[in-house]
Order: structure tokens, then sequence, then C-alpha cells
């Protein structure tokens, strides 16, 4: 009886590490399917000039992907001069339901880990947890149409168990538009390429900015205490 008792409590150990370790492996093969790509596009001139509809399909990962630091907005406005509104919208939004997907899941594995259980149980994290629950497929779809930052609401959902075939509908409904509307600016002013290479640049400080200063400011107490 109590060798049958151990083999069980064994293979329940073994079942609950086992899962833990697929889930590792995949979170690390996404982060670096991420990387790669984002590596690719800054290295690549070529790659950075094409025309071609997969390039703005792969873009999608990286500029989308949990906190992005590439901005998606340039590349809608020039994908825009060369090929139909409707067809940039699909194309965009097919890699961005694939990449929100992906931050879902990634999000489900990070929520887990020790630092982020203690976070969410902080009184403003359930603050705007419960006003998230309120009427949380209107809050999605009015963040992705709005320039709002997005990357608050992927983790969001993931907090409030929100279903992801929700998620990704909401998601669906709101971008879809805005991406038509970029793609359509794109068509209809032809903005010279070194102006939404200004725009890309200005972008991508705005966003990372206020990141580099806490990074920077957190380093900074980290010093003092230290001292």
């Amino acid at each position: 009886m109590n060798s049958n008792k151990n083999l069980n409590s064994f293979s329940s150990q073994r079942t609950k590490k086992f899962p833990s370790k697929i889930k590792t492996f995949i979170f690390i093969l996404e982060i670096s399917f991420i990387v790669a790509l984002l590596a690719v596009w800054f290295i690549s001139d070529s790659i950075q000039k094409s025309k071609n509809l997969w390039i703005l399909f792969l873009y999608s990962f990286p500029s989308e992907f949990l906190i992005a630091i590439v901005p998606h907005e340039p590349v809608l406005l020039y994908f825009g001069k060369f090929n139909s509104s409707q067809t940039v919208a699909m194309v965009a939004i097919a890699g961005t339901l694939l990449t929100e997907a992906l931050n879902y899941s990634v999000f489900k594995y990070i929520i887990d880990t020790s630092f982020f259980q203690k976070m969410r149980h902080t009184k403003s994290a359930a603050k705007v947890v419960e006003l998230f629950k309120r009427a949380p497929f209107v809050a999605l779809l009015v963040a992705g149409l709005s320039p709002v930052p997005f990357y608050p609401f992927r983790f969001l959902v993931v907090m409030v168990h929100y279903p992801i075939w929700k998620y990704l509908l909401a998601v669906f409904l709101s971008r879809t538009p805005r991406f038509y509307v970029l793609a359509l600016i794109g068509r209809a002013i032809k903005i010279p390429d070194y102006l939404i290479i200004v725009i890309f640049i200005i972008l991508i400080v705005s966003v990372n900015i206020p990141h580099l200063r806490k990074f920077l400011k957190k380093r900074q107490r980290n010093k003092t205490h230290a001292s």
C-alpha cells in the first residue's frame, strides 16, 4: 500500500514538473522567435525597404509583442502607399491576432512568477482589475481603436482570466478599422519615405524613453540603498 502511495506521489510530482518545463520551453521559443525577427529587421536594409506583404505580416510580431519597442503605425503608412487599404489591414490584423495569441500565452507564463503574484495583490492593481472587469470587452475595443498604449490590457486579460477568443475578437474588431485608416492615410497622402522614417524614430523614442527613465531611477535607488 505504502509503495503504491509513494508511486502515485512520485508520478503526480512528475506531472506537475513536466508541464512547467514545457511552458518554460515554449516561453523561451516565443521570446527567441520575436528577438530573431527584430534582429533581422534592424540588420537587413533590403527588408526594411521591401514592399512584400510578408514583411508586413512578420513585422506585426515584434511591433505588437508584449511592450513593443518598435511602432506599427509608420509601417502601415508605408505599405498603404503601394497596396489597397483593405489588403494592408487584413495582412496586418492576421499577424496581430497571432501575436496577441502569443502575448496571452507569454503573460500566462509570467503571471505565475512570484514577482507578479505579489504585484497582483497590491491595492492599485486590485482597483485597476475591478475597473476593467466592469466592461472588459468595451475597454478592449476603446483601447484597440485609440492611440493609448495597449500593453496593460494584454496583462489585464490574463489577470482576470478573460477568455482568449473574446480577447482576440475584441482585437480584431478594434484594430482592423484602425489599421485600415492608417493604410488609407498612407495611400491618400503618399508620405515620403524619409518622413516615415522620422515618424518611426520619434515613436520609438517616445515609447522607450519612459521605460528608460524608470530603469535609471530604479538603478539610482538601488545604488543609494547599497551605499
